[in-house]
């Protein structure tokens, strides 16, 4: 399957997403990360999902603080809406040669809402099937005792601890269906240390993208899976397709 096509004369940016449950540490080390790059030359730019500037976000961002009160498959779909809304911006940062950071993106989407108990995981995936798949997924982990040590742990929504080892658990059945792209990293230790590793990672991860295809975010999971149930039931499967953008 092609990937989005690129400028022969400018080297794409890198997609970075930074992983992981409430307080790992995700906007502190995010922030650190885009400082580190840009000192270095490196062009990047921080993107926090839910964007809660937009008006899907301001929808989220009541939702979140427990100001409102919306149906699972409802709130669902609006994350997804906000995370499209950003694709174009994304989208044209990356063929300018600029590197993107994303606090959150769509794994955080689906693990949140399967771990209601209510939401089906294939279901749950399918709206952000076609964004754009990262170049690495920095998953930080953290143990659930220790997260709900740090500061203001419980004042949104889903900060419940029980809760939150159900998401882990989804965090990693997502991991497990293709980690090519995916780097856990351990935060439960000096946060120096910590940014270090996710800066080498990042360095590592621009270079090795410069001239790599974007890919479809999930495409290569729901193709495989339609073409086996196609298969079963004799019907036709259409593919997902990449998404094709000049410079």
């Amino acid at each position: 399957m092609p990937g989005m096509s690129i400028s022969s004369v400018t080297k794409r940016g890198a997609l970075i997403v930074l992983e992981g449950c409430d307080k790992a540490g995700k906007s502190t080390h995010s922030k650190l990360l885009i400082d580190a790059l840009n000192a270095a030359g490196k062009v990047a730019h921080l993107i926090n999902f839910p964007d809660r500037t937009t008006e899907i976000g301001k929808m989220l961002d009541a939702y979140l603080r427990c100001q409102k009160e919306v149906k699972d498959e409802s709130i669902h779909l609006l994350f997804s809406a906000n995370r499209w809304e950003l694709l174009p911006k994304i989208q044209r940062l990356l063929l300018a040669g600029e590197s993107v950071v994303l606090d959150r993106y769509a794994f955080s989407g689906v693990a949140f809402s399967v771990a209601k108990g209510t939401l089906d995981l294939n279901w749950c995936m399918s709206p952000d099937v076609g964004l754009l798949q990262p170049d690495q997924v920095i998953f930080l982990n953290l143990s659930e005792t220790e997260a709900a040590a740090r500061g203001d742990f419980g004042r949104e929504r889903y900060e419940q601890t029980d809760f939150q080892k159900k998401v882990k658990q989804v965090f990693f059945e997502l991991k497990d269906k293709d980690d090519s792209y995916w780097t856990v990293v351990e935060t439960n230790r000096n946060k120096e240390d910590v940014h270090q590793e996710i800066l080498q990672l990042a360095m590592s991860t621009i270079k090795i993208s410069e001239n790599k295809p974007i890919l479809p975010l999930w495409g290569n999971i729901f193709n495989s899976s339609s073409t086996k149930g196609s298969s079963q039931n004799k019907g036709e499967t259409k593919k997902i397709p990449a998404v094709h953008t000049t410079v």
